[in-house]
């Protein structure tokens, strides 16, 4: 169980509801200071001017709104805006960004009812998700049309898939007994006005980045294996006279994967022992860049991961809608806290860096299928007959194809500013669209890993090295290999890709 509490919520309790389905409950702290919140606004606004509570939203903020006419307005702000377009996001972002406006909320500086976290709560908890767009948000006041959405659930309205099923909300509501949320004072405006959508997309991003990531890690240990390498360049002597933390967390990692391994050379043995005399050396002296500059390459990938977390933790765990309620200094404060440019920022920087994370994957791949760089291996790993069979040469194509896209999908939304809402909204964040662009990069390096571990795999059965594999690399050949057996005749690969691409994305490394 995991408790909405004034404990930070961390991206392990994420990890814990969405992979692990653990049910959510909310402390009574909690429920009781939003409760103070609500019956606190609830008093001081009356015969006060406060933003969204007895006047109209966005630049229609100049109108009053009668006392008589007040909820009608929440309801009216929720409906009008669900209006998104596009594909359904997929259940476990959803699930996700209900999470984060759940802890958001749960703060207290929001004054909405406590029925409001609780409705959420026992979504999350029988697996209702919400129907959401893709597209409607530019992340300025927030997720407007995304967060409507999941708003016109909570009041009995607009659909959810429940069961894997499309299904309108009232019946599934009516069938569990659930009763939709009753808008009270301002829980339109407060469920609808954050950077919950961007930030919990943001945090599977993040989940699925960090297995990508431990994922290359273990592609590059089995390429040096593969080419015998000499283990310096992966040393903690080398790595550690550069002072980077994420440099020395890989080289760290790929030690810990081939510490058995009897593949990798040591250069004492082999290079400074004086008996070496040929004027031009077999074995190659240093390797490509692709397999000696690893823990160079992928340390500010996982850097930039680490600031990612941060950021995503200390928004999901913010205030972020408008207006901000302050009981200790027991007034109202009007801002901008639904905007999401920190989000936004990160999602970018995100996917930069995990699109050089796929390009490092092809490089790999290239040099595996190219038999005139790695010296050892015939053309596109071809285990059937050269010139009649193909091998892996068709797949290169794809993870080519991929990784182009990566590439431009890699360009920044963060400065792609559009002004909105009869200008009012005149600089936004476009926080969504960033986090799901995000999301598509890692997807894609997924598809290009899934081709690189069945080329890797098949180099292994062509040189017939497993026996001198470390435990933790055979384990995972072994693993492949149950998926996918190995091959000499050309077939179809998309299937294999598939369960490949599928147990990379859905296990973490020697799980």
């Amino acid at each position: 169980m995991t408790t909405i509490s004034k404990d930070t919520l961390k991206i392990e309790d994420y990890k814990s509801i969405l992979l692990r389905d653990q049910k959510i409950s909310i402390d009574d702290y909690t429920m009781g200071n939003v409760e103070k919140c609500y019956q606190f606004l609830e008093e001081f606004s009356v015969n006060k001017i406060i933003y969204g509570v007895n006047t109209g939203l966005g630049p229609m903020a100049q109108y009053r709104i009668e006392s008589a006419d007040q909820v009608k307005l929440q309801y009216n702000l929720i409906r009008s805006h669900a209006a998104g377009s596009g594909k359904p996001l997929e259940p476990i972002c959803v699930r996700a960004a209900m999470i984060s406006r759940l802890k958001s909320l749960s703060l207290g500086h929001s004054g909405i009812h406590t029925d409001a976290i609780q409705l959420l709560a026992t979504l999350l908890n029988h697996h209702i998700i919400p129907f959401i767009p893709e597209h409607g948000g530019v992340g300025a006041s927030g997720d407007l049309v995304q967060l409507a959405h999941l708003a016109l659930v909570l009041i009995g309205e607009g659909e959810v898939f429940y069961h894997d099923k499309r299904q309108n909300t009232a019946d599934v509501f009516a069938t569990l007994g659930i009763t939709p949320l009753k808008i009270r004072l301002r829980e339109g405006l407060g469920l609808i006005n954050g950077t919950s959508v961007m930030s919990g997309i943001g945090i599977t991003n993040v989940i699925f980045a960090q297995r990508a990531i431990e994922w290359t890690v273990y592609a590059s240990a089995m390429i040096n294996e593969l080419v015998e390498s000499f283990d310096d360049h992966f040393s903690k002597v080398l790595n550690e006279v550069k002072k980077h933390q994420g440099q020395h967390r890989i080289a760290e990692s790929m030690r810990a994967i081939l510490n058995d391994s009897q593949l990798i050379k040591k250069r004492d043995d082999l290079l400074f022992n004086g008996k070496i005399e040929e004027k031009i050396f077999k074995q190659k002296i240093q390797e490509y860049y692709s397999l000696r500059c690893v823990p160079q390459i992928l340390g500010p990938i996982i850097d930039t991961l680490e600031n990612t977390k941060n950021v995503l933790v200390n928004e999901v765990n913010s205030a972020n809608d408008n207006p901000i309620v302050d009981m200790e200094t027991k007034t109202v404060y009007h801002g901008g806290n639904f905007h999401g440019d920190y989000v936004s920022f990160e999602m970018d920087k995100l996917k930069i860096a995990v699109t050089k994370l796929s390009m490092l994957a092809e490089r790999q791949l290239n040099f595996l299928m190219n038999n005139k760089i790695n010296d050892i291996l015939p053309p596109f790993v071809n285990l059937g007959t050269l010139g009649l069979n193909l091998g892996m040469q068709g797949t290169q194509f794809t993870a080519t194809s991929t990784v182009a896209e990566n590439q431009t999908l890699a360009n920044p939304m963060y400065v792609h500013s559009i002004p909105s809402n009869n200008d009012n909204q005149d600089i936004v964040s476009m926080g969504t669209n960033a986090a799901l662009l995000a999301k598509k990069t890692i997807h894609n390096t997924f598809e290009v890993l899934a081709i690189e571990f069945l080329t890797i795999i098949q180099a292994i059965d062509y040189l017939k090295i497993e026996p001198k594999m470390s435990s933790k690399t055979k384990k995972l050949y072994h693993q492949l290999r149950e998926l996918v057996p190995v091959f000499t005749e050309d077939t179809p690969k998309y299937k294999e890709l598939l369960l490949i691409r599928d147990f990379l994305f859905n296990n973490e490394p020697n799980s």
